[in-house]
C-alpha cells in the first residue's frame, strides 16, 4: 500500500498526538472497515430470513401503520 508521505507524516503526528500509532490506527479502521460489510450482509441475510416468513395477504401498510409497535 502506498500514500503521499506528507500525509503519511501528518498521520503519524495526530496518532502520536492521541497516544497511539499509525499502525494501530489503521488496524483499527481496517477492522471497522471490514465489518461494516460484514453487518450489512449479515442484516440482508436477517431481512431476506424474515420476508421469507412474512405474509401479508397482499395488504399494503402505510407510514405511520409501519411503525406503530
Amino acid at each position: 500500500m502506498s500514500a503521499d508521505g506528507a500525509l503519511i507524516d501528518a498521520a503519524r503526528r495526530r496518532a502520536l498526538a492521541s497516544d497511539t500509532t499509525l499502525n494501530e490506527q489503521f488496524r483499527a479502521w481496517l477492522e471497522e472497515y471490514v465489518s461494516r460489510e460484514r453487518q450489512a450482509l449479515k442484516a440482508t441475510k436477517t431481512v431476506e430470513r424474515l420476508s421469507a416468513n412474512l405474509r401479508t395477504g397482499g395488504r399494503k401498510f402505510n407510514r405511520d401503520e409501519m411503525n406503530q409497535r
